[in-house]
């Protein structure tokens, strides 16, 4: 039986070195082990990367081709685009317990020590060397790389502390205060945004990344370390903040281009995975399938929007925290209301705002519009591309009075009527003010004439909202809620200025 077949019981009773060599123990480097690991799963047709969504047929590929080319990477993208949720997912090609010398403080390996220590533990005690087991949940190490992070970070420095406790001169090796990079020895290290990286500290990893070796402070210390590492940048980085200097890219040797979501259906999936919804909220909302697209259909649009600066990007974080307010909003209805249930409503995207206006960076435009305003826009706009797959096109309908399914809707706003559909109307209020429109349920019976009744108030509202959108009618919102009245009165009453709050989209 090969060392890597022993169950776990049976491998953490294993407590010498002498021991572990009986075993069939060999040692291996971390991109051996890696690979290994690799080529197991995929015979047996296992899954590598578990609940990464839309990369199947691009990253994912390209990551495994990396880790059996046995290859430093570096993975490039805008922000949210999972890349750090990647680089910990390796660990699960780790093998589950690592032994390691008992008491090292850089991952010994019992048969090629590294450290000061673990050379002196076996040459001291020999097949009587103390063994430990690592699992290889703490083989990973993260750093977030900052302007102020130093090369004694990183690598190491001398300790004076160290020197005069065990009364040690500064040329003995044991003096050395190791930084993250040794302590990560057989281990995944990941430097996050990398182009945020001193130059100068970017060149102190040159060595490692070719040779496999370190030096601090001018000792002649070679150690040979053992380091699977990943890197993670933003292209906009590099005109922003900072650069990856050449000579460090060219020692990483796969770039991987991570992307967003290319359909809206993938971007549901990792937004239903991701999101935290609270288990009272899924008791008491219930919510229609457009509501989740429109959701989506927020971040599609901000991604295309003059308004928002593409090299930014747009994180898929926004629809997850859009998803999670989305649900707060209707919640907090209920518990004003005193309502034991309800169903989203249009209305409820008044919470996904300040989801929007954290989460996305404006062009100049932009700016100037303020980050409220185009967000709401981009809610509108979302409405806009949606309401196409549930009604006709209002445009194309405009002309044919007879066939014409808005007609009663417009000609009723048209005499001079209105309908307030407020944020925190109650479930009975918000039906009777929606059933107050005539044409309204008869336009969402006519084209989805099997929905239930929540699903048919929610296509009433959306009716609205879209027609707005198809300048059908006009939509104020208002302090509290939305006002929809006729286009062609609304143009010619003068504008509230009042109190600042009210504005026309």
């Amino acid at each position: 039986m090969k060392y890597q077949d022993i169950p776990s019981e049976q491998l953490l009773k294993i407590h010498t070195l002498g021991e572990l060599k009986a075993s069939g123990y060999q040692a291996r480097s971390i991109k051996q082990e890696l690979r290994d690991n690799l080529i197991h799963r995929l015979r047996k047709k296992e899954k590598v990367f578990e609940g990464i969504w839309g990369y199947e047929e691009s990253v994912i590929p390209d990551m495994e081709r990396a880790i059996l080319s046995m290859h430093n990477i570096i993975l490039l993208g805008l922000r949210g685009q999972a890349k750090t949720k990647i680089a910990r997912m390796m660990i699960e090609l780790l093998d589950e317990y690592m032994p390691v010398i008992k008491g090292a403080e850089l991952n010994d390996d019992p048969l090629l020590p590294l450290s000061h220590f673990g050379k002196s533990a076996v040459e001291e005690h020999g097949d009587h060397t103390p063994v430990a087991w690592v699992h290889r949940s703490e083989r990973y190490a993260e750093k977030l790389a900052t302007p102020d992070v130093s090369v004694a970070d990183l690598i190491g420095d001398t300790d004076p502390i160290k020197a005069a406790s065990l009364k040690l001169p500064y040329s003995d090796e044991r003096v050395i205060h190791y930084g993250l990079i040794p302590r990560s020895h057989r281990s995944i290290f990941v430097i996050n945004e990398l182009p945020d990286l001193q130059a100068r500290i970017q060149v102190a990893l040159f060595n490692i990344l070719q040779e496999g070796d370190i030096q601090i402070r001018g000792f002649k210390v070679r150690l040979a370390l053992d380091i699977q590492f990943v890197f993670t940048a933003n292209p906009e980085d590099y005109t922003n903040r900072g650069s990856i200097v050449t000579p460090l890219k060219d020692r990483i040797d796969s770039q991987i281009m991570t992307h967003y979501p290319r359909t809206l259906e993938i971007s549901k999936k990792i937004t239903a995975q991701e999101a935290k919804i609270k288990e009272p909220q899924k008791a008491k909302i219930k919510l229609t399938g457009l509501a989740h697209d429109l959701i989506e259909q927020v971040a599609f649009e901000a991604r295309e929007s003059e308004y928002v600066d593409e090299k930014s990007g747009v994180s898929a974080r926004l629809t997850i925290s859009a998803y999670e307010n989305l649900m707060s909003a209707a919640e907090r209805r209920t518990l004003l209301n005193d309502e034991e249930e309800t169903f989203i409503r249009v209305s409820d995207f008044i919470g996904v705002i300040p989801s929007i206006t954290g989460k996305v960076e404006l062009v100049y435009e932009g700016e100037q519009e303020g980050p409220g305003i185009v967000a709401h826009n981009l809610v509108g706009k979302a409405i806009r591309t949606q309401f196409l797959k549930y009604f006709p096109n209002p445009d194309d309908k405009r002309k044919q009075k007879e066939k014409n399914p808005y007609k009663k809707i417009v000609e009723w706003f048209g005499e001079g009527k209105e309908v307030d559909i407020l944020n925190d109307l109650s479930n009975k209020e918000y039906k009777k003010r929606l059933k107050s429109v005539p044409g309204l349920e008869e336009l969402v019976k006519n084209h989805h004439a099997k929905t239930d009744e929540n699903t048919r108030l929610f296509l009433m509202e959306f009716a609205l909202h879209g027609l707005a959108e198809y300048s059908q009618l006009s939509k104020k919102q208002l302090t509290a809620g939305t006002q929809f009245k006729d286009l062609l009165s609304s143009m010619f009453s003068m504008p509230d200025y009042g109190d600042g709050n009210d504005f026309d989209e």
